[in-house]
């Protein structure tokens, strides 16, 4: 077990921070470690917005669901998925211009998500933390609106960074054997590996010296989580954005 992995093993979500703030610099070399990631092709669709303007952090935080770190956090970053320079690319070589194929858009998500869990990787290793924030893709044509973001481009989440003032404990996570399956899916003990995780995650809400939650499992979370925020209005929004069009 080396520095590295133990930094990943002691991962939390950070949403309480001091007011020391986060150098240019430093911001700059977490962004050059995210681009260090794996991308497909080498595609590297991502581009990210550092929010710093006050009261377009506020409506974010509003439209997000009060979510008041977003306002708090030294450092607030939207990352997206950005197809612009690829459909340049595809232009000035006389291949055609992109026509909003689910393939693309696919590639363009997970290198947006393989960046950002980079840069909040660097971010702990230096001692800052951080959360993401899915909640900006609850209104993400206003979050399109605010940033200026063009076609074939969009908001895939935010993150918030800075230096910890609290730390929760490490959630524990299921057990390797759940999520590591060997030659084929193992459906059958499904019910069972959940029903397994949801009595120790029960046990380690109770056991949360703050936001103790008595009654709360996985499942309970995760289902109220998924049907809570189905955000029906998305496929409509990528498709104005020219996204998932075929």
């Amino acid at each position: 077990m080396n520095t590295v992995m133990q930094t990943m093993l002691a991962h939390v979500s950070v949403r309480q921070f001091t007011e020391q703030p986060v150098s240019t610099e430093i911001l700059e070399n977490l962004i050059r470690c995210g681009q260090s990631a794996a991308s497909s092709s080498f595609i590297q669709a991502v581009s990210v917005i550092h929010v710093t303007q006050a009261h377009h952090r506020q409506q974010i935080a509003e439209l997000a669901g009060g979510q008041a770190w977003v306002v708090a956090a030294p450092v607030f970053l939207v990352f997206c998925a950005d197809l612009q320079r690829v459909n340049y690319a595809c232009v000035k070589n006389e291949l055609g211009a992109l026509e909003g194929q689910t393939e693309h858009f696919i590639t363009a998500t997970v290198d947006t998500a393989l960046v950002a869990q980079n840069v909040l990787l660097a971010a702990e290793s230096m001692g800052l933390g951080g959360v993401f924030i899915g909640g900006i893709r609850n209104n993400p044509q206003v979050v399109c609106d605010l940033l200026e973001l063009p076609e074939q481009v969009y908001p895939v989440f935010g993150m918030c960074l800075g230096w910890p003032a609290t730390t929760n404990a490490v959630k524990p996570r299921f057990p390797v054997q759940t999520i590591l399956h060997k030659d084929r899916y193992l459906l059958g003990p499904v019910a069972a590996q959940v029903d397994s995780y949801d009595q120790q995650m029960q046990a380690y809400y109770q056991s949360r010296g703050s936001n103790q939650r008595v009654a709360a499992t996985w499942s309970v979370q995760t289902a109220a989580a998924v049907q809570k925020k189905q955000r029906p209005h998305m496929l409509k929004f990528l498709q104005t954005r020219g996204l998932l069009l075929r």
